[in-house]
């Protein structure tokens, strides 16, 4: 009879966030799936908990489902924590978490601390809607073809980034989304140094430049989404082929709107179509 896979969060560096039922689960089951073993053996220590630790990270998680999954159909209860906060987010176990889920393997949360929730809930910035991108490339080219994708975006956006690169990141993210852009600069959260600060991307590039503690740390980014106009583009879209659309078919409306406005005409039809059908 298969048992129970806990996917478990623990602190991103205060322990008194750990909760109540995650140390209760870590107690209880069979074995612990950890990215770093040393890291976790420290928080287990902490806690007085003695349950057994093997590895699963990046580098070895292919491998080793198979003989995790094989324990849980033996009826082994286990555990997976990452070195900080929840895993799977921006780091290893979802192959796992996968194969235990096709294998019929309940999968059960224990919620608790997670970076980018965190920074978002403390800077100010829109919430209602969000996108986590993770880490950005470690290449230059590939990191500004990322940010140019993601610079019409109108939801919030959260980056994590590496301390040795979040200089050259946010020179990129002014030069593409624009100096003038408002973001949340989150570092060392719930930790002895921890700066939550709101400005815009010109002014974190002069932070960071003037203090090099800035580039020291676990660094979250959460970016203001686009300016309002182009939601405002989007209503004089609307406006106008809604008229046009009382005396022409969706096809001619859209032709139409794109010559006048430039937009492109499939954008202009896709519009038309959903106007029609409300």
């Amino acid at each position: 009879m298969s048992a129970q896979l806990f996917v478990i969060a623990t602190p991103i560096g205060h322990l008194d966030d750990m909760t109540f039922r995650a140390i209760e689960t870590l107690k209880s089951v069979s074995i612990i799936a950890a990215e770093d073993t040393r890291t976790s053996a420290q928080l287990l220590k902490h806690f007085n908990i003695s349950t057994p630790l093997t590895a699963c990270h990046d580098h070895n998680e292919s491998n080793k489902i198979d003989m995790l999954v094989q324990r849980l159909l033996k009826g082994e209860n286990m555990a997976l924590i990452s070195d900080a906060g929840t895993p799977l987010i921006s780091d290893p176990g979802f192959k796992l978490v996968r194969a235990a889920q096709e294998h019929g393997i309940r999968v059960i949360p224990v919620p608790g601390a997670c970076a980018a929730i965190a920074a978002l809930s403390s800077v100010g910035l829109p919430s209602d809607r969000f996108s986590f991108e993770g880490f950005l490339s470690s290449k230059a080219s590939q990191r500004l073809l990322q940010l140019e994708k993601l610079k019409d975006e109108t939801q919030t956006l959260i980056f994590y980034e590496a301390p040795h690169r979040i200089l050259e990141s946010v020179k990129n993210m002014a030069e593409v989304f624009g100096a003038d852009r408002p973001v949340g600069f989150a570092r060392e959260i719930t930790k002895t140094f921890e700066t939550i600060r709101k400005m815009t991307l010109g002014e974190l590039v002069q932070f960071i430049e003037s203090d090099h503690n800035q580039q020291k740390g676990e660094i979250v980014l959460v970016v203001g989404g686009a300016t309002q106009e182009k939601d405002m583009e989007q209503e004089k879209l609307d406006q106008l082929l809604t008229r046009l659309l009382q005396d022409l078919s969706v096809k001619a409306a859209s032709q139409l709107a794109a010559d006048l406005t430039g937009i492109k005409k499939k954008v202009a039809y896709q519009r038309a179509l959903e106007l029609t059908a409300q």
